[in-house]
C-alpha cells in the first residue's frame, strides 16, 4: 500500500478518535475526593484517610477507619458520580461494595446506600460525611 493510500485510510480512524477522547468527561472532583476516601479507608491509611477529610469529619473517619482494623477490606465495582449540591456541599453517591472479611466471614457494605457530602476545604475537595 502507497504512504498516500495508507494516511487516506488511518485518518478516519484517527479522527473518531479524536472526537470521542473530546467527548469524553472527566469525572467531577468531589467524586474522585469520595472514591479517594473510600480506598484510605479499605488501606486503612488513616494519614490519607484525614487528608481527604473536612476537620469537622476527620474524628468520625478516623473512628469509622478503627472499625475495619481487625478485618481485610476490599473495594468492589467502585464508581461515584455527583448528584447535585446542597446547602454549599455536593453530594455524591457510589456504586460497588466494601467486602469485610473476618475468619472467613464476609460482610458486604452497600455504597450505595450512603450520600457522601464534599466540601471545599483549604481549597481541596474534601468528605465532610455521609448520610
Amino acid at each position: 500500500m502507497n504512504p498516500r493510500r495508507a494516511v487516506l485510510f488511518c485518518l478516519p480512524f484517527l479522527l473518531c478518535g479524536l472526537l470521542l477522547s473530546g467527548c469524553s468527561q472527566s469525572k467531577d472532583p468531589s467524586a474522585q475526593a469520595a472514591e479517594a476516601y473510600l480506598k484510605a479507608l479499605v488501606a486503612k491509611d488513616a494519614d490519607q484517610l484525614s487528608a481527604l477529610s473536612c476537620a469537622a469529619w476527620e474524628p468520625d473517619a478516623l473512628l469509622e477507619l478503627d472499625s475495619f482494623q481487625a478485618v481485610e477490606a476490599a473495594l468492589e465495582g467502585l464508581d461515584c458520580q455527583k448528584a447535585g449540591d446542597s446547602e454549599g456541599q455536593a453530594e455524591v453517591l457510589c456504586q460497588g461494595k466494601i467486602v469485610a472479611t473476618y475468619n472467613q466471614e464476609k460482610t458486604e457494605i452497600d455504597l450505595s446506600r450512603r450520600t457522601y457530602q464534599v466540601v471545599e476545604e483549604g481549597g481541596e475537595q474534601r468528605v465532610c460525611g455521609y448520610r
